[in-house]
């Protein structure tokens, strides 16, 4: 499908300022790149995906899905068959129906597959009490009940333990089925480098022992020259991926873009944009991620991306700048990148033919 195709005609210059030209122009040439990206997004042992497919900006855009895909079944196959991963966003906000995860089975291709982050609870981030399932509300201590927002030393052990069981429970029908890439543990900005700490991503990693298990930090302490090395070797000794990440730098909660890979099964890079005004203020999601990935600044990621392919097993290059199509043109971009870098490649190692030879 063309993506410049699909988008809004272009203002005249009139109602245009320098700041929305340049923007239309970037918008541009992403959709170009886009357009000639493989289909699925795959290139060898890369994948590209998005994190979600149901995203309501995406949906309203009408610059991805075709009209009349317009259910649930529909527009997840559909997105199956432009792009062979997916990153489950919504299991962080509330715990996966088992009957969802089925129809996601059945409605995917055979080699599909899902990755799935994990829920608030368990990697320190606080959760609505609407957001548990019903029987947990239920048995939760009245002194509970008014609280806007639960952190994980808010609720009694056994519910801990209720909610790692029930979130095992929801995945593990996507490991049986052999689609599971892995669950994503994805640590709050305020979670720092400290003993304390990296107690918990064991203790996570014992909780969710038998299943894929990736790692992705956020505070910068994690990240400084000469930790960092340190912290991929224990994800390695973990048997965990670490997660590599695009994203604005040069604050508090930036990591850098450090191309390590912990595990040789699989290498992971999460794409957040580079929006560096919303990315530490209080904005809403669709703000801080508001971003479009201009192919000049995916070319050097199309490199990372091609060297670490021969140091895993399998790469996923997951765009979380869920915006509009934005996601989508960005993972599209990136394939199509790795494309021209394939048949580059591929044209080099042609042999030359013997009457041009003779010349």
């Amino acid at each position: 499908m063309h993506e410049e195709a699909l988008r809004d005609p272009p203002r005249s210059p009139s109602e245009e300022t320098p700041h929305q030209d340049q923007e239309e122009q970037r918008l541009a040439r992403a959709a170009a790149l886009a357009a000639c990206a493989p289909v699925p997004a795959r290139i060898g042992n890369a994948l590209a995906g998005t994190a979600g497919w149901t995203d309501p900006t995406l949906v309203k855009s009408h610059r991805f899905y075709p009209k009349g895909v317009s259910s649930p079944a529909e527009r997840l196959k559909f997105y199956a068959s432009q792009f062979p991963v997916v990153e489950v966003n919504s299991s962080y906000y509330a715990l996966p129906r088992p009957g969802m995860v089925a129809q996601w089975i059945e409605r995917t291709p055979p080699d599909f597959v899902f990755n799935v982050k994990a829920f608030a609870p368990l990697t320190q981030h606080p959760v609505e009490p609407a957001r548990l399932p019903p029987d947990v509300q239920g048995a939760l201590p009245a002194s509970l009940f008014d609280r806007r927002r639960l952190y994980p030393a808010d609720l009694p052990a056994e519910t801990r333990d209720a909610l790692w069981e029930r979130f095992r429970m929801a995945v593990d029908p996507l490991r049986q089925a052999g689609k599971l890439g892995y669950v994503l543990f994805q640590f709050p900005p305020w979670f720092t480098a400290t003993r304390g700490n990296v107690r918990v991503i064991e203790e996570c990693r014992r909780r969710m022992e038998g299943l894929p298990f990736a790692v992705e930090l956020r505070h910068g302490s994690w990240g400084m020259p000469g930790r960092i090395e340190r912290v991929v070797d224990l994800l390695r000794d973990l048997g965990a991926f670490y997660v590599i990440v695009d994203e604005p730098q040069g604050k508090q909660n930036s990591m850098p873009p450090t191309a390590l890979v912990a595990d040789p099964r699989l290498a992971v890079v999460r794409f957040h944009g580079r929006r560096e005004e919303t990315w530490d203020a209080p904005v809403g999601v669709n703000e801080k991620f508001r971003y479009v990935y201009d192919p000049v600044e995916l070319a050097p990621w199309a490199e990372t991306v091609a060297r670490i392919s021969q140091e895993a097993e399998q790469v996923h290059a997951i765009f979380n700048n869920c915006v509009s199509d934005h996601a989508v043109v960005g993972a599209r971009g990136l394939m199509a990148l790795l494309a021209r870098r394939s048949a580059a490649l591929a044209d080099e190692a042609a042999p030359v033919p013997v009457s041009s030879a003779v010349h």
